[in-house]
């Protein structure tokens, strides 16, 4: 992975070596340290392209979000507040944030990309739904979602995540995770008969 340059800030107060704890050299960073952010660099880069990895699973995205998380480091250090948690901690906790959106972005882009076909998976519901539901009509009830259970929904079928990877990208247990996918299922169902239904009488008063 290519290191990115950064500018620091200010002029040097104290020395700073490797064995300092990641709480005062991210101090040292928001008072702009000189040096402070090549030492944060180095203890975190490994432990946030890890945490990135295990959401993304490729190794290219991986590498850019990292650098994406540490420039952000840099950039909101003095927003660090060490009663709240550890520096790692703070960082991880971007990291993962900043993969699943990356995530639910990926996976936002390929549910558009669909033009015709449900998701091959779809069997909780196939045969209570017409084989010929059309994409907006589909669309219309993804809209009817909560946000919780869109992203389920759309991890699992449009990502082909398993229930336990979207539990661990979502950040929830997977009883819950396993709870959103069938009320979300059950509602597509609902709403996409009633949809149907609808076009039907739609078209008997215009036939």
């Amino acid at each position: 992975m290519q290191r990115v340059s950064y500018r620091q800030r200010g002029h040097p107060r104290a020395p700073l070596d490797t064995s300092d704890d990641l709480d005062r050299l991210l101090g040292a960073v928001a008072r702009g340290e000189h040096g402070a952010f090549d030492l944060v660099y180095g203890q975190l880069r490994d432990p946030i392209r890890n945490q990135v990895f295990a959401v993304l699973r490729d190794p290219a995205q991986s590498d850019e979000v990292t650098q994406d998380v540490l420039l952000e480091l840099w950039r909101t250090a003095v927003r660090y507040d060490p009663d709240k948690g550890s520096a790692a901690a703070w960082a991880l906790t971007i990291a993962r944030r900043r993969a699943v959106d990356r995530v639910r972005r990926t996976v936002s882009a390929t549910a558009r990309d669909q033009q015709t076909a449900l998701p091959a998976d779809w069997d909780q519901i196939h045969d209570t739904v017409e084989d010929t539901l059309d994409r907006e009509r589909l669309l219309r009830c993804m809209a009817q979602l909560s946000d919780l259970q869109r992203e389920a929904i759309a991890l699992t079928f449009y990502g082909g995540r398993t229930h336990v990877e979207a539990a661990e990208i979502l950040g929830a247990p997977l009883g819950t995770v396993k709870a959103r996918i069938r009320d979300a299922l059950i509602k597509l169902r609902d709403c996409m008969l009633a949809d149907a239904a609808g076009e039907g009488e739609g078209r008997e008063r215009h036939g």
